[in-house]
């Protein structure tokens, strides 16, 4: 989720990033508004219509965020797209009991669509108040010269959009709640993908003939679509791996009682960029490379144990990655003990997690690939 998108803060609590699609819609709105305005186009106007449709977006997901936690479902972090978010839920708490996978996708789907027309509705009360000359339905509707009326229709666009079976829009998550009525999620969530990629070609064509703006609209569906499948495939690894098939169990470490010179020696030496603190079998600590460096030269050397991050949260073999994942991300720790009869055993790091994944999809279609044969 960081590759295509950049931090802007926390929404209630929840972690907000925004993909670069939308860092390219104001410079398609300059474009546009040029265009329809003979190469005369007001930069500040443009970036607000941005904004315009930022709140909207923001304001749709909190929908989803609420609708949410009714369901005990905590969302961890959300990607904002110009057509809505991809939110990534912790699969740690689990909704409700007899609640379906059909009746969580829908309570879901339909808050979002409900927030934006709600504030469609607020915006065209107030301007009728303040703003009684505003014609709401002159064409066009969303352009950068009249605010008010982008603003209504922000929300309208937004909410109209979302009901289009392109996944992950919000019909698209209910039609893929359809698909794993008679099948599992995998399987679901693949078939709903082909056809949000079908239907997003299909805008993008009738963009060349018909407006741009449908172009538009089908690349951030072919993102999405594919940015989400991509986020279910991580949720299903990380609850069926378990810690010892993608652990360390060659690595440096280190002793309380090293120097930091000492230690900045052995990290030559090795490709960690964190590192183990132990005394005796017991794990005590965990300390970094840069840890290390930054010490030295802020206050030359001395002993690990003075400037090691103390660690108490320890995995067992048989954990899953999921679990061990929520602790590094939740606790923000950059190592994950793994331990057997208060021995370690094993390493997890974010540095080397998505690699040893990787290798271990190679590793089990090999398998799968021989075994066949």
């Amino acid at each position: 989720m960081r590759v295509w998108s950049l931090p802007i803060g926390r929404l209630f609590g929840v972690e907000v990033r925004l993909h670069f699609t939308f860092l390219v819609l104001p410079f398609f709105i300059y474009w546009t508004d040029a265009n329809a305005h003979g190469g005369n186009a007001s930069v500040a106007r443009d970036f607000a219509l941005s904004g315009i449709v930022l709140s909207a977006v923001l304001l749709h997901e909190w929908g989803h965020f609420y609708a949410g936690r009714k369901l005990r479902l905590v969302p961890r972090a959300v990607i904002l797209l110009p057509l809505g978010g991809v939110t990534i839920y912790d699969d740690a708490i689990r909704p409700p009991a007899g609640v379906s996978l059909w009746q969580r996708e829908l309570r879901l789907a339909a808050a979002g669509p409900l927030v934006s027309l709600v504030c469609a509705g607020a915006a065209v009360l107030v301007f009728r108040t303040v703003l009684p000359e505003l014609s709401i339905w002159k064409w066009p509707f969303l352009q950068a010269s009249n605010l008010p009326r982008s603003l209504v229709w922000a929300n309208l666009y937004l909410a109209g959009l979302n009901l289009l079976p392109a996944y992950p829009l919000d019909a698209g998550r209910v039609l893929r709640a359809m698909f794993a009525k008679d099948s599992d999620l995998n399987l679901a969530t693949r078939r709903a993908v082909s056809i949000s990629s079908a239907l997003a070609m299909v805008l993008m064509l009738g963009g060349v003939f018909i407006d741009t703006w449908l172009t538009l609209v089908g690349i951030i569906v072919f993102f999405a679509a594919q940015l989400e499948e991509r986020s279910h495939a991580f949720q299903s690894v990380l609850e069926n791996v378990v810690l010892e098939e993608i652990m360390l169990t060659d690595f440096t470490t280190l002793s309380p009682a090293d120097t930091l010179e000492g230690a900045l020696e052995k990290a030559v030496h090795s490709l960690q960029d964190d590192f183990p603190v132990v005394r005796g079998n017991d794990m005590v600590g965990v300390i970094s490379r840069q840890k290390i460096l930054d010490s030295l030269r802020e206050e030359g050397n001395g002993y690990v144990q003075r400037v090691m991050i103390k660690l108490s949260e320890a995995s067992g073999r048989k954990e899953t990655l999921g679990s061990a994942f929520r602790k590094l991300t939740t606790r923000r720790l950059n190592m994950i003990p793994v331990v057997e009869d208060q021995r370690l055993v094993g390493i997890v790091t974010l540095q080397n997690l998505m690699h040893s994944m990787s290798l271990l999809a190679e590793s089990r279609r090999f398998r799968r690939s021989q075994s066949s044969s």
